[in-house]
């Protein structure tokens, strides 16, 4: 079926590709998908541009319905998709647009450390980061809260977490939302989702999610990699996990109820997957409220890991965390609905911006970026896989095309079974060994699921998206160390 794609789209230019409306009837927007022709293949093969057509009738959705280079199949909407609702139009929020993994993210801190400082202590950080950060599939931490402990997370984020001791007050600057979006309802919570986050703040989980010791391979564009603090050689840390088992509940007990809720506001899709309600309704802000509580949570979570990574850096260099110039890049979110206000037809308008799969990318100028980074616009985290590299990038003022919203990552080519699959025979871990990247994980399986084949090159992507405009490429970071869950 996704090959009935050949020959449907329409070029618009070298990095944008249109899914026309006589595609599907009830399409209410044409689809549009951020790619170049070469990666359009590999597109192509995979189901996800008709996801793209699907939520093309969304009730509400304006311009187009998105999708970024690294786009893949997924729940509903498609990873790397955007989609914006007009809410004073009955536009609808939908928990399979936003994802699973609720505020799955990404934070990046600067070090003073350089390459030749790092590298004679490299297996020992990584084995230390191990055993302090818990990783995997179930993993739980060291925090372990009571019910109302737990709704103080859900409400104040990474504010809780730097209230407890993990982390400064400057972190909160450096977080998308200042690491806590208003409006989180913990009254929408259910008991099971209570129950699976009890244990979970500060544990990095399993699958794409990583937590890596970085060098500053390249940099683009000098004064704005000046202003974000980093320069040629110098040592960072990536973080990139989400909300865990509490986000995965609360996306499973909206998207049940939201199918019964289709024949109530009368709306017609073509996959139940994307079952929505509008945003304007009960159970519209019931789910938001819900969606803000697990976004909160994440933002605990990556918070918890950067201060105990801090921490063994403390103990490893025999140096406080501030003196080694451990200090938040930023902090971004890559699976959230956001309300935003955008100028449509000489009107602004209050959308709710979906972005799953896809990084918000504010312009210079944005009042809700840092001061700091007013000039330059916002940084732009991409990771990469961890036998490449990763992108540091910024927002740009004709990023408003896609509702400020660029893509998050390398995409994956390959399902996780088949990677499995194709490397069974192979030590992944000599082989990144070999180049020079320590790899520390709770289990073989992980690091072949995860392995560099089974992706798109992020270069590749991040090409694209600055071929298209949507943001600006400031500094290429590789590996040296990383630990999987």
């Amino acid at each position: 079926m996704g090959h009935a794609f050949a020959g449907r789209f329409e070029k618009i230019d070298d990095y944008r590709w249109k899914i026309p409306m006589t595609y599907m009837p009830g399409m209410r927007v044409p689809g549009i998908i951020f790619s170049d022709e070469k990666m359009l293949k590999d597109i192509i093969k995979d189901n996800a541009p008709q996801q793209v057509a699907n939520a093309a009738h969304l009730p509400g959705i304006v311009r187009a319905s998105m999708a970024m280079p690294d786009i893949h199949w997924g729940y509903g909407l498609p990873i790397g998709g955007v989609v914006a609702t007009d809410i004073e139009s009955g536009g609808v929020v939908s928990p399979g647009a936003v994802g699973y993994d609720i505020n799955c993210g990404v934070r990046l801190m600067r070090t003073n450390l350089y390459e030749k400082d790092v590298m004679p202590y490299i297996k020992e950080l990584v084995t230390a980061l191990f055993s302090k950060v818990p990783t995997g599939v179930g993993s739980t931490g060291k925090i372990n809260v009571n019910y109302r402990e737990e709704k103080n997370i859900l409400v104040k984020g990474a504010e809780w977490a730097v209230r407890k001791g993990y982390g400064c007050e400057e972190d909160l600057e450096y977080c998308e939302e200042g690491g806590a979006i208003k409006g989180a309802d913990p009254s929408q919570i259910s008991d099971r989702a209570y129950q699976r986050g009890r244990s979970q703040p500060g544990t990095l989980g399993s699958g794409n999610h990583f937590l890596e010791v970085q060098v500053v391979d390249e940099i683009y564009r000098k004064e704005t990699a000046k202003v974000f603090g980093i320069e040629k050689g110098q040592i960072a840390i990536m973080i990139h996990t989400g909300s865990r088992g509490f986000g995965h509940q609360v996306c499973s007990d909206y998207s049940a109820s939201m199918v019964r809720l289709l024949a109530k506001f009368n709306i017609e899709i073509p996959d139940r997957q994307l079952s929505c309600a509008p945003v304007a309704s009960e159970e519209g802000k019931n789910y938001l409220g819900a969606m803000r509580c697990a976004a909160n949570y994440a933002w605990a979570n990556r918070q918890v890991i950067m201060h105990l990574t801090r921490e063994v850096f403390e103990s490893v260099f025999k140096e406080n965390a501030a003196s080694l110039g451990m200090r938040l890049i930023y902090d971004v979110a890559h699976n959230i609905a956001k309300i935003e206000g955008y100028n449509i037809n000489g009107k602004i308008k209050d959308l709710c911006v979906h972005r799953k799969g896809a990084t918000r990318a504010f312009p210079p100028g944005h009042k809700d970026i840092p001061r700091r980074y007013r000039e330059t616009g916002q940084p732009v985290i991409i990771p990469g896989d961890m036998g490449r590299c990763s992108y540091l990038l910024a927002g740009t003022q004709s990023a408003e095309e896609t509702f400020y919203s660029t893509c998050h990552g390398a995409g994956r080519l390959l399902s996780r079974t088949l990677a499995k699959k194709m490397t069974r025979s192979r030590e992944i871990s000599q082989e990144l060994a070999d180049k020079g990247i320590i790899v520390r994980c709770t289990g073989r399986e992980t690091l072949n699921e995860e392995v560099s084949d089974a992706y798109k090159n992020v270069t590749d992507v991040v090409n694209i998206v600055q071929g298209a405009g949507i943001s600006i490429k400031i500094a290429k970071l590789r590996p040296i160390g990383v630990i999987k869950g």
